[in-house]
Parts: structure tokens; C-alpha cells; sequence
């Protein structure tokens, strides 16, 4: 089935005419992803040459994406936008939720009854605004919307940041936070930054043990965290043609691990065969008649270093096996050179957990290879040393893989395949023991790997890898195995050596499922109720920020002076916490309580300085709010790395955080903070970060000048009586400073629609 036919069909006849203006518009040949940003200009947005880093453009996307977790505080925010009905193909996929414990069976149960308030929620405001809704156990947002929706030239935003994943079928889909699909489910302009291009050449073919997934690995060790911020990375070269659909997924997925606005792959042979397999020939047969639009001009292939700001070649040929961590996706080791990384630092090689599945890693040729080592393993008389789990992709994916003896294979080697869902790889892991704070190590092939991350241990030591590697790894229950050269005691003793995996690229009989867990909106919704009870520690109907009274904000205080890596799961963690997304109140007692406070006192330690006392971030910050006292809070570099979740921004500025000064950003949460009504600077010069004391507090000193393009002085007022003045630099447009004028842009929004 090929949902929202006609909008493809639609969007695809205008395609030629308006590539054809961006080519004479710019006087030059474009790329594949600027034929997309062109084709996607929103009505009023005027069409010029415009400039890479810089230029602030208005963009109509063809659709939304929202998972479960972060749909919730998305959809409290829609609510109040005074629409009866979403502007765009809109969906909603409940797969965060779901705790990974016991199995598959009993974990989706147990999930059901657990979250019964916020499914009913999700399904009656779904079905009230048009909106498609995925049930519990219909598979991983990401997953799903590679089968269902994604499509070669579209342009899709979600409420993940691994929406990044349909870039494998050739689509520009973005991360964003919930403000943002909502002005595009309101029918508004979505804002974004005119990316810079990163050119990626992937020459010869993949062989042997090495998957898509060493790709993006290795890209990961090239760019590191940040090296992809603010710019579209695009794939490109025979060795891109010679991947499979799901493995570009797999390879544009973990594009946000490097900060990527997002990644993307032409249109080949690949994905028409994937489409057509997901029943959607109506996409592909309307996909090649626009197909030299969707891959990048001939010249620009010809020569790269011409049309992008970085050209990257590898040579697939020659690429190794990668395994990445621990603590950061971006630690890249060969893993020939493994054994000795793991010596020199000290990593624990016993591995106690291999985990497969997350939407980065769960499809059926994911699988299918996996579970060809899976049945190396059985036939050579091996046994799994470490535990071993699974979470497929999709409930698509799960029906063929069981019918196809897949799934018994893993069982048949003592795995335990948990629901079609997210589970370990967002903290939904319900792991023994996870408690006692054991040094330890799993392997898995998600796409993150932070500290507490999927078990809520610092101390376990997490490391990324193919699934197949990881299937080896669990095998061998040795961090510092090499499959490609290291053998294992078989029968009797015998010493044995893995093959290289096999596996199919698609099902050789088709795919197939009875119940895919979709619901389809009512034509009118206008009749439906959307209850939120009162006092519900789930829910709670949002109170408007208030707006700014154009007065310069002085006397904040310091909250707290992160130091280091400060990732969004730092500032509000998953994991348990996912119950209260859709409660800001209740959530907020988790904000900034993974961030290292600079001042000592290790985690969630901080002082209050109207008291001298120590006490955990969310209650000083209550307490500083409760006595009028505005704070500030102080990051590094790269802040706010990682997910999507606008919670990071919502949560602080609830508690009265009005600022977040900080080294540098990453794009979503920079963004997260504007539409939030917050101020998010960064230093003139980084090294004014060691000035910040403890008990410091801060006047702005002209930000009732708050304009494009100036820089904001900020006075830091030190302990012993003396003071130094700072320059912070801003990316605020004048729209963005309208929304913090308004309180935050739903505030705004309100206001236009007068409601």
C-alpha cells in the first residue's frame, strides 16, 4: 500500500520545473541535496542563490514524524495552535515506551497497561487532527517509516533526531523538536539554515565481515561529533550504488552521531526494489520518470571538490570492521587493532550483553545476516558467552523473519527477542544488576553509546558494531575478538573459525504480516474528545511561557557550569524518565542531573547560593524560581548533542533558566532553546568559559538591543567584588527574536491565529 499517493504524484510533477529555476536562479549545476531544498522552498520564500551557513530559508515540508515519546509534548503544543487538522501527512509511532525485561509477548503487555493514559491520549488526539497512529509493537518509528513513507526527492521532518534515517531512500528528512512540526503541522513555514555540503565518494564493495554500518563508523572517526553540524552530508559513487536500501538507512541513521542536519543517498535500482517490495510501485514507477532529479547533476559526480564544502573518498574495498566507544560514537577502532585498544585502556573484555536491533539496525537483511552466524554458531557447536537480545525493526519485519525461521535460529542460540521497539538502545532496558553499578561491557548495534545510556550504569562500557560483529562478539563473549582471524573451541575442543555473513537484501518471498499496527485517522475528528485528567502525573495541558518585557535580564544566577560532554540525555534523561514526557512538571526533576558539575561534587551536586547548601540541580533551580532569581546555565562545546528531545530546552526553561551560554552548539538543541523563548549564546572567545565562577552572578548589559547580527555583552559580577565584561555571539534572526519577544514561538503562533 502507498500511502499519500497523490501528494507524491503531486510533488513529483512539479520536480523538473522547479530544479530547472534553481539551476538558472544560482547559474550552475546543483546537487542532489539542493535539488531537494529548492524543490521544498515553502510559497513565499523567495527563490535566490543562497548562501551555505548563513542564509536562514523558509521550507514546506511534504510530512511529519513523531514517536511516541517526544509526540506527547508536540501535540500539547499543537493543541493550542486553534487548527482543526494537521497541514501535512502527519504520524504518530509508539515505540519509545515499551521496556525491554522478560520478551517480546509479555513486555508489549505489561507496556500496554502501563501507558494505557498516554496511548489513549496519543490514538484520541491522532484521530481528532487527521493524524495516522502506529499501536504499541508496530515497530520503530524509523523502521516504519522507511516501509510506509519515505520517498526518493521528499522532504520529511520528525520529532527524532534519527529521522535521518530516510535519507536512505533518497529522501532530505530532518531531526527537529516538537515546536518545529508543529508550525509545519499548523501549515507554517519550517525554518532551517541553508546547510553546507559534505560529499562523501564510496568507491568498490563491501565484502567479506564488513557491513553498511563500518561506513558510517568510519565516518564517525573522520568528523567526529561535530563535524557534520550544520552541514547535509551526501553519499554518492558505485560503491553507494552497490549498498542496499536499509544499509543506506543504516549509514544516513547515524549521520546525527556526527551532527549532520541530515545524510542522503540518489535514487538507484536499490531502493526501486525496496519499494516495490513494501508495495509501493505506484512511488517507484513515478520515482523513474523524475530520475535523473534525484540523484545530483552528472558534473557534480565528475568533479566532487567543485560543488561540496568537504569530500570524504572510501574505498569499500579495502574499508575494515569497525567497533566505536566506549562512551562516544565517534572512538573509532579497526577491529584488528581491538585487542590491543582494549590492553591499552584498561576495557573490560569480558562482554556481557550483544544487543541487536534499534532503528538503526533492524531490518530484515540485518537480521537475516546476523542470524547466519547465529547458524554458523549452532552447526559448529558453539554457544553464546555473553546474553544475548534482540529488537526487530517492524512488526513487518518480525512476521517475515519468524516465517522465514530467522527468529528461531536466534532462539535456538538462547536469545531473547524483546518487542518491536526501541527498548535497550533509549534506556528501556530493565537489565539485572544494572543497579550495583558494575564495570562492565556490552556490545550492541544501536547508534549511541553515552554513559548510562541503555542501562542507566556509568559504568558500562558501550561499544557500536554491525550487527553481525555483534552477533560474533556475544558469541565469543571477547571484546577483543576478530572474527576475520580468531577461532573459537567448538565440539570436543576443536578450535573453529566464523565464516563471513550471508544474508538476503530483501525476503526472497516477500515480505508479509497480518496485523502491521496501523490506525487510520477518522475523516472528521471534530466530534472527538481529548481527555488529560486532572492531577495526572502522566499528562499536564501546558501554561504559556511569559513573554520578554524588553528589559536588559540582570542578576542571574549560576545553575550550574557544565563541564565537558553535555549531551541531551545529559540535560534530560531517557530511560525511566520516558513516563513523564508529556508532564513538564514531573519531568523537570530530571534536568541537567547527568551534567558534571565543574565546581566538584561529581553529579547532580550543586550549590545554592541563596543557602550555601549543596543540593540536586531541578531542586536549587526550584528553589532560585521560587525566589524570583533568574540562572543562567554554562556549557562546552558541542552542547547538547544527541537526541531531539525539546524536553532539554523546555524542562530548564520551566525551572527559570533564561540562559544557556555556552563553547558551541549542536543544531537541534540551539534551535530547541529559540523556539522556547530561551537565550542561546556562545562565547566570543571560548577561553571566557574559565571566568565563570561558582557564585558569579550576571547582568546583560544591552540585550534591550537585541538585534541580527550583534553581539550580546554580558557583565559576570565575581564573588570577591570585582567583574569582567564579555561578547557572546548569537545566530537569531529576526523571527527568532520575535519568539522570544512572545515567550516562545507557540506563543506566537497563538497569537497570529488569535487564539
Amino acid at each position: 500500500m502507498a500511502f499519500d499517493i497523490n501528494m507524491i504524484k503531486s510533488a513529483y510533477s512539479k520536480y523538473a520545473e522547479k530544479v530547472k529555476a534553481a539551476r538558472e536562479k544560482t547559474g550552475r549545476t546543483l546537487t542532489l541535496s539542493e535539488k531537494i531544498l529548492y524543490a521544498h522552498l515553502h510559497k513565499d520564500q523567495n527563490l535566490q542563490d543562497f548562501t551555505r551557513g548563513e542564509d536562514y530559508v523558509n521550507f514546506q515540508p511534504d510530512r511529519v514524524a513523531m514517536q511516541d515519546a517526544t509526540a506527547q509534548m508536540a501535540l500539547l503544543q499543537f493543541m493550542q495552535a486553534g487548527k482543526k487538522k494537521v497541514a501535512v501527512p502527519s504520524t504518530v509511532h509508539a515505540d519509545h515506551l515499551i521496556q525491554a525485561r522478560v520478551g517480546a509477548s509479555k513486555d508489549l503487555r505489561e507496556a500496554v497497561n502501563k501507558n494505557n493514559e498516554v496511548y489513549s491520549f496519543l490514538s484520541s488526539v491522532s484521530n481528532k487532527y487527521g493524524i495516522g497512529f502506529w499501536k504499541p509493537g508496530a515497530g520503530i518509528i524509523h523502521q516504519v517509516v522507511l516501509e510506509n513513507y519515505a520517498f526518493p526527492g521528499g522532504m520529511m521532518i520528525g520529532t527524532d533526531s534519527h529521522t535521518v534515517n530516510a535519507g536512505g531512500l533518497g529522501m532530505v528528512a530532518v531531526g527537529v523538536g516538537g515546536a518545529d512540526a508543529v508550525d509545519v503541522m499548523a501549515g507554517m513555514a519550517w525554518e532551517l539554515k541553508w546547510p553546507k555540503l559534505i560529499g562523501i565518494k564510496l568507491t568498490g564493495k563491501l565484502n567479506g565481515w564488513t557491513a553498511p554500518k563500518d561506513v558510517i563508523l568510519k565516518v564517525a572517526g573522520i568528523l567526529t561529533v561535530k563535524g557534520g553540524t550544520g552541514a547535509i552530508v551526501e553519499y554518492f559513487g558505485e560503491g553507494a550504488k552497490s549498498l542496499s536500501c536499509t544499509g543506506k538507512g543504516t549509514i544516513c541513521n547515524m549521520g546525527a552521531e556526527i551532527g549532520a542536519t541530515t545524510s542522503t543517498f540518489g535514487y538507484d535500482d536499490s531502493m526501486e526494489r525496496y519499494l516495490r517490495a513494501t508495495g509501493r510501485s505506484e512511488v517507484a514507477d513515478a520515482a523513474n520518470e523524475i530520475r535523473e532529479h534525484l540523484n545530483a547533476d552528472e558534473e557534480v559526480y565528475a568533479s566532487p571538490e567543485k560543488y561540496f564544502d568537504q569530500v570524504i573518498e572510501i574505498n569499500l574495498n579495502t574499508l575494515e570492521p569497525h567497533i566505536n566507544g566506549p562512551f562516544t560514537p565517534d572512538r573509532a577502532t579497526p577491529v584488528s587493532q581491538m585487542r590491543a585498544e582494549v590492553e591499552k585502556n584498561g576495557w573490560p573484555t569480558d562482554v556481557k550483553w550483544g544487543l541487536i536491533g534499534s532503528c538503526t539496525n533492524s531490518s530484515y537483511e540485518d537480521l537475516s545476516r546476523a542470524a547466519s552466524i547465529a547458524g554458523q554458531a549452532l552447526e559448529k557447536g558453539l554457544k553464546t558467552k555473553a546474553s544475548f537480545g534482540i529488537n526487530p525493526g517492524s512488526e513487518q519485519v518480525f512476521y517475515t523473519a519468524n516465517r522465514d525461521g530467522l527468529i528461531k535460529t536466534f532462539e535456538d542460540l538462547n536469545a531473547k527477542i524483546f518487542t518491536n521497539a526501541c527498548g535497550p538502545c533509549i534506556g528501556q532496558w530493565d537489565r539485572p544488576r544494572a543497579d550495583k553499578g558494575e564495570v562492565n561491557t556490552i556490545v550492541h548495534s544501536f547508534n549511541r553509546n553515552f554513559k548510562k545510556r541503555a542501562d542507566g550504569n556509568p559504568n558500562t562500557n558501550a561499544f557500536v558494531a554491525s550487527p553481525e560483529m555483534v552477533a560474533a562478539i556475544a558469541i565469543s563473549g571477547d571484546l577483543g575478538f576478530n572474527p576475520l582471524t580468531d577461532t573459537l573451541a567448538g565440539k570436543d575442543g576443536k578450535q573453529v573459525k566464523l565464516d563471513p555473513p550471508t544474508g538476503d537484501e530483501l525476503p526472497k518471498n516477500g515480505f508479509a504480516v497480518e496485523d502491521a499496527g496501523y490506525q487510520a485517522p477518522v475523516e472528521d475528528g471534530s466530534g472527538i474528545d481529548v481527555m488529560v485528567k486532572d492531577g495526572s502525573e502522566r499528562l499536564q495541558l501546558l501554561t504559556p511561557f511569559e513573554p520578554w518585557d524588553g528589559q536588559n535580564i540582570t542578576g542571574m544566577r549560576l545553575l550550574i557550569k557544565a563541564k565537558g560532554k553535555c549531551t541531551t540525555d545529559h540535560i534530560s534523561m531517557a530511560g525511566p524518565w520516558l513516563r513523564f514526557r508529556g508532564h513538564l512538571d514531573n519531568i523537570s526533576n530530571n534536568t541537567l542531573t547527568g551534567a558534571e558539575n565543574f565546581f566538584g561534587g561529581g553529579i547532580d551536586a550543586i550549590k545554592n547560593q541563596l543557602t550555601g547548601e549543596l543540593g540536586s540541580v531541578p531542586s536549587v533551580a526550584r528553589a532560585y524560581k521560587a525566589a524570583g532569581v533568574p540562572t543562567i546555565v554554562v556549557g562546552d562545546e558541542n552542547y547538547g548533542e544527541g537526541s531531539s528531545r525539546e524536553h532539554a530546552a523546555m524542562q530548564p526553561r520551566h525551572l527559570g533558566v533564561r540562559v544557556v551560554l555556552v563553547r558551541s552548539f549542536a543544531r537541534i538543541h540551539e534551535t530547541n532553546l529559540k523556539k522556547q523563548g530561551m537565550i542561546g549564546i556562545t562565547f566570543a572567545n571560548p577561553s571566557d568559559y574559565d571566568l565563570i565562577g561558582e557564585a558569579d552572578t550576571f547582568d546583560f548589559v544591552d540585550l534591550n538591543e537585541f538585534a541580527p547580527n550583534k553581539q550580546l555583552t554580558l557583565k559576570l559580577n565575581h564573588a570577591g567584588g570585582t567583574s569582567d565584561t564579555i561578547k557572546c555571539n548569537h545566530t537569531y534572526n529576526a523571527q527568532q527574536i520575535d519568539w522570544f519577544w512572545a515567550g516562545s514561538a507557540l506563543n506566537l503562533i497563538k497569537s497570529n491565529a488569535g487564539v
